[in-house]
């Protein structure tokens, strides 16, 4: 059925091609964005759809499968479907397996055809070669920032929760090594776990009631003044209320944000006039911290690093379809947009560096905390 839907989309796609494309005009263009379903990645799913009403009929959404590991063809039937639906350029956020596959599906009918990737789950050499510009956190500074956080933060043992797939990450590999080599600098004992992979048999649901169970039982054995980490976004709320009930220390989300998990896990409801106020879910993430007696425990960046990709990607999507700037990685516009977003706060942008590699086009973002 998957390669009966996929066959009749690329067909539609190859007549559409043989019939041709006007130029489009200043108006006529329209930007894509592909995210995940709310369960596996409810910011960028709301920026989405904060993007399309703030632009009504020159965004439209899709989202790939909460499976997406093994369902690569639909991931790469919904890019298609945005392309079939009239987008010129597709923000592509989380680009998780599949997205590269998707991206050459789409260069088969359109070679020039652009792409924003915001935090990819392929490694930068086969990523970068297929997008123009890929957006994710400096996941490799962020290891020595993290360990510094949670030292300030009184930890002494710092545990690392992951699994197989996302080890297998090179940015992901990185991070965790100059964790690790930090937190034994800092005479923080680290510790590794191993979590349930949530596009596996236990789905997202497993993950999360392993986190809740398995948290309590880390924190028994080393101690309240444990920081924890998890690579993955969907066991975050879990997290953040498994620290919650232990009175440990949980320094970021994998996705740094004031949205990311806390709402979800401390029962914060946002009114339609808050929507999009981080100042406003700042405070009541403070309020709900402070009355679990666990003010200093719970931090995070102050800037909502998922949706801000989705929303500085659509702008900048526009900026480029309208030929205010020629290319899709110039750090500098890329740097305007974020800080304009994150209203002022500071934002570092910068090329990725790997095993000796820069990737120009592969575009890095780094913040400082905010405590509650």
């Amino acid at each position: 059925m998957k390669k009966t839907l996929l066959t009749v989309l690329v067909l539609v796609m190859l007549v559409t091609s043989l019939v041709g494309f006007a130029p489009a005009k200043e108006d006529d263009f329209v930007i894509g964005i592909l995210t995940g379903t709310v369960s596996q990645g409810e910011e960028e799913f709301r920026a989405a759809e904060k993007m399309a009403a703030k632009y009504p009929g020159k965004v439209i959404t899709a989202t790939y499968p909460d499976n997406f590991n093994d369902e690569v063809e639909t991931t790469i039937a919904r890019a298609l479907e945005l392309v079939s639906n009239g987008a010129d350029l597709i923000v592509f956020v989380q680009a998780v397996p599949g997205a590269a596959a998707a991206i050459d599906k789409v260069h088969e009918l359109k070679p020039d055809f652009p792409f924003i990737a915001g935090v990819a789950g392929e490694d930068p050499d086969v990523i970068a070669s297929k997008a123009d510009v890929v957006l994710g956190v400096a996941e490799i500074q962020m290891g020595t920032k993290m360990a510094e956080q949670a030292a300030a933060m009184g930890a002494k043992t710092f545990v690392h929760y992951s699994f197989a797939r996302h080890m297998s990450y090179a940015t992901i590999v990185a991070r965790h090594e100059i964790l690790k080599k930090r937190c034994e600098e800092l005479g923080i004992t680290f510790v590794d776990a191993t979590a349930p992979d949530p596009t596996g048999d236990a789905g997202v649901t497993g993950a999360q009631q392993f986190i809740l169970e398995d948290l309590p039982r880390q924190v028994e054995k080393y101690g309240k003044e444990t920081a924890f980490f998890n690579t993955n976004c969907g066991m975050q709320p879990a997290m953040i209320q498994a620290v919650l009930a232990t009175g440990a220390y949980y320094p970021q989300q994998c996705c740094p944000s004031p949205y990311h998990g806390y709402p979800e896990a401390l029962g914060i409801s946002i009114p339609e006039d808050k929507q999009g106020d981080v100042s406003y879910i700042i405070e009541q993430i403070k309020a709900k911290v402070a009355e679990a007696g666990l003010t200093g425990h719970f931090s995070t960046w102050p800037v909502p690093v998922n949706m801000m990709m989705v929303e500085a990607g659509v702008e900048y999507g526009f900026d480029y379809l309208n030929g205010e700037i020629d290319n899709l990685a110039d750090v500098d516009h890329w740097t305007d947009l974020f800080m304009d977003i994150a209203n002022g706060s500071k934002v570092e942008v910068f090329p990725l560096e790997l095993n000796g590699v820069v990737y120009d086009n592969y575009l890095q973002i780094l913040s400082d905390y905010i405590t509650f």
